[in-house]
């Protein structure tokens, strides 16, 4: 008797932990995106009508709440099955070294590498580790891009025209005369929001690849180069020049990126530095605003100017959950033509497979045609140490508000990295 009753227990045990036919049929997928709720429940609701399989959308918002929710249940091994991983590439690799990602190389690699080949390579790029790489993590894909982006200049082809500019500048010269040419009819030149560092950085990134090149950036951040050679000298002597100038709208270094949207918007200045996702933000803020895309302008060089872009928002399979199979099954689904077509449209962000460009708004297309040239930190062989990448960022905010010359600020960040160096020697 006591035998049986144990036999009866344990399968009770079993079948009261066993998931219910509707919990397999149904997949759980986290994201931060307020303005993409909407659209990502009506593809659930269209992808259960196909497959029977029910989409459960969870929004967590703002992102900062998002990050420390997934961090928790990452402790708590109560992740999702389709989550992102808002964060460097570092806490990326150290979620697939405790097996909560699922590696999708394989997955990639299925029918000719035809889902591969349909995704722009950056945005591929962002969520692969290539061989040796210093994460140490196994070589693969191990994210999926839902759309792209990248990070130009937005121009106002009102304003522009005010000021007798019949065109878009290329170069930085042409830039400058634009400024010129829009100072004497009152018009500010530029805003960008700068009092967020991380958009500064990407700024000056464009022009430390445009003038040295990015081997030479790389042998900086490994300690070889130092940040008063002279091309750095010239990097920083940009926002001298800009300055000089007087291209910037008054505060740039302390306007966070959302009034400088707003700026842009109403017409307070003609040029921005600003991400594709800018295209539904302005939507919202002045339907009627006339403006295109363009490259920053480049000065001239032998190398390439590059811009900051990849993967917008990419989303990873949880490796430990029993419905891995189906949850691959619809980030496959939610990245071919006809969904990113819905989701550009919708959402006004640019769709990460290439096949679903031809529905795009125009101004979208002027950020799609240049992603060849972006480039991105997640995927740089090194990165700067965070202290010296700080002063190097707030050096430039002190060249830019005229405190401080170029030579002054590429003296201090060198002086941090080799205190930087030092201590790396130690260890």
């Amino acid at each position: 008797m006591k035998r049986l009753f144990c036999v009866v227990l344990g399968i009770f045990l079993l079948t009261g932990c066993a998931k219910k036919p509707e919990e397999q049929n149904t997949i759980t997928f986290w994201h931060w995106m307020t303005d993409r709720q909407k659209a990502f429940e009506e593809l659930a609701k269209k992808y259960e009508e196909q497959t029977g399989i029910k989409v459960k959308v969870d929004l967590y918002a703002p992102s900062d709440a998002y990050t420390q929710r997934i961090i928790a249940s990452a402790q708590a091994k109560v992740l999702p099955d389709i989550y992102g991983i808002l964060d460097k590439k570092e806490i990326f690799a150290s979620f697939i070294d405790s097996g909560f990602v699922a590696d999708l190389t394989a997955e990639f690699a299925k029918d000719n590498s035809e889902w591969e080949k349909a995704i722009f390579p950056k945005a591929i790029d962002v969520n692969r580790f290539t061989e040796g790489n210093i994460y140490k993590v196994k070589p693969g894909i191990y994210g999926v891009p839902i759309d792209v982006t990248n990070i130009q200049m937005l121009y106002n082809k009102k304003l522009l025209e005010k000021a007798g500019i019949k065109k878009a500048p290329k170069t930085f010269d042409e830039f400058l005369a634009a400024i010129e040419a829009l100072k004497r009819v009152g018009i500010t030149g530029m805003v960008s929001g700068w009092g967020e560092l991380w958009m500064l950085d990407c700024f000056a990134s464009n022009y430390a690849f445009n003038i040295m090149g990015e081997d030479k950036i790389m042998a900086t951040y490994r300690g070889e180069v130092p940040y008063t050679d002279p091309d750095w000298i010239k990097v920083f002597n940009v926002f001298k020049t800009l300055r000089e100038k007087g291209a910037f709208i008054d505060g740039i270094v302390t306007k966070l990126n959302k009034y400088s949207e707003q700026d842009f918007a109403l017409e307070r200045a003609a040029f921005s530095f600003n991400g594709s996702w800018c295209v539904n933000v302005y939507k919202d803020m002045n339907p009627n605003l006339q403006y295109g895309a363009m490259l920053p302008p480049a000065i001239e060089s032998t190398f390439p100017l590059k811009i900051w872009g990849g993967a917008g928002s990419s989303f990873v399979v949880n490796n430990n959950s029993s419905r891995k199979d189906k949850a691959i099954a619809f980030l496959k689904w939610v990245t071919a033509k006809e969904q990113q077509a819905y989701l550009a449209q919708e959402t006004k962000n640019l769709p990460s497979n290439r096949q679903a460009l031809s529905s795009i708004p125009e101004i979208l297309s002027d950020f799609a045609g240049v992603m060849d040239q972006t480039t991105h930190p997640t995927i740089w062989s090194h990165n700067e140490n965070p202290l010296v990448a700080e002063r190097y960022i707030k050096g430039i905010q002190s060249i830019i508000i005229g405190e401080k010359t170029p030579e002054q600020v590429a003296k201090e960040v060198q002086e941090i990295k080799e205190k930087e160096l030092k201590k790396l020697r130690k260890e």
